[in-house]
């Protein structure tokens, strides 16, 4: 069975959490190790194309994949523990 890979980001107590998978080709997203946002840390960046994300909703909003979004999960916090809820086996093809 295939895992599926997914990041983070955090901006103040608001959590988004995205799989970590190009719209464009499929790839991943990091171009270091845990490493997702530009260098002004405002957008996601797709290390490949440069495409840049919108941190908010996953949209891109500049690259090959313009127009085309991040698949966000939902999350909230209980007990003090961040939870996602992950796509069900149908949605990952």
């Amino acid at each position: 069975m295939n895992g599926i890979a997914l990041f983070v980001i955090r901006q103040g107590d608001t959590f988004y959490a995205y799989e970590n998978h190009c719209p464009h080709l499929g790839i991943e997203l990091q171009w270091q190790p845990d490493r997702f946002l530009d260098a002004d840390g405002e957008f996601i960046q797709c290390s490949t194309h440069g495409a840049l994300f919108l941190i908010e909703d996953g949209e891109c909003v500049s690259g090959p994949c313009r127009g085309q979004a991040l698949r966000s999960l939902p999350t909230r916090v209980r007990d003090g523990q961040l939870l996602a809820q992950l796509p069900s086996p149908k949605t990952l093809a």
